[in-house]
């Protein structure tokens, strides 16, 4: 199975951030990472509400940003509480989750959860591949946050004995997935790594007129959705990024 890190995005409660923690030892988990948390991680409270698990707490990775937090990941899912009326498809738990495990065992793939107030906004979700939400009652659909974080690590713990070849992972894998638990190990790109071609993608795009800046965020999600879906390796990122270059140079030589 791959590594599978738990991100926070600016968690405000101790006692949220603690029972994180503690459900994640549940299932075994280990890796957490905390975007700007708004509280402290080595409070008592904390702790507390961690019980057998501060060491998640202590051995937390803090960080300023989410493409931080999810740079060296090859996947990384956002959780909504909310059916996302956007372009982005929301998938349900189990879906999501067993995308991730396809991964090979080399990979990080990461979990992220917004803020208890307010989520995570569309710039924070468009870091990530895949869009999902747990399904509840439509009448109460809130969920705590260390309840959403424990219904994940239980899914996930499900798939830890989910033979990869099961009848499960090839109902839900894409064909480019199956090709990916099929063949030999892939050099997928970071996030950091398409992250780069994304930003370059976009000042090209503006550049040529193709987009304009009132509207170049929605129609770089499309861009972004169709990349994602191709499962880019990092030397097919380095090719896409010289063609930018290339256009780039031109487009210059011709102002000239």
């Amino acid at each position: 199975m791959p590594n599978l890190r738990v991100v926070l995005v600016e968690t405000a409660g101790t006692r949220n951030l603690g029972s994180v923690a503690r459900v994640m030892k549940n299932f075994g988990l280990q890796d957490l990472w905390l975007v700007n948390p708004l509280c402290d991680r080595h409070s008592d409270e904390a702790k507390h509400m961690a019980v057998h698990a501060p060491e998640v707490l202590t051995n937390a990775k803090v960080v300023e940003s989410l493409p931080l937090a999810i740079a060296d990941c090859q996947r990384a899912i956002a959780t909504v509480g909310r059916i996302d009326q956007g372009e982005m498809p929301v998938i349900d738990t189990r879906t999501a989750i067993a995308w991730l495990s396809q991964m090979q065992d080399t990979a990080e793939v990461a979990l992220v959860f917004g803020a208890e107030d307010r989520g995570l906004s569309n710039l924070e979700i468009q870091h990530c591949q895949q869009v999902m939400r747990i399904p509840v009652n439509p009448e109460y659909p809130s969920l705590n946050l260390a309840q959403a974080v424990g219904i994940c690590c239980y899914e996930w713990q499900l798939q830890t004995n989910v033979p990869r070849s099961s009848k499960l992972s090839r109902q839900l894998a894409s064909q480019i997935d199956q090709d990916l638990l099929e063949s030999k190990p892939i050099d997928l790109a970071t996030r950091t790594e398409l992250e780069a071609y994304y930003q370059q993608l976009e000042t090209v795009l503006l550049k040529i007129g193709y987009l304009y800046p009132h509207t170049a965020f929605h129609r770089l999600q499309k861009f972004r959705q169709i990349s994602d879906r191709a499962n880019l390796t990092s030397a097919e990122v380095r090719m896409l990024r010289g063609v930018m270059r290339q256009v780039d140079w031109a487009v210059a030589s011709s102002d000239k």
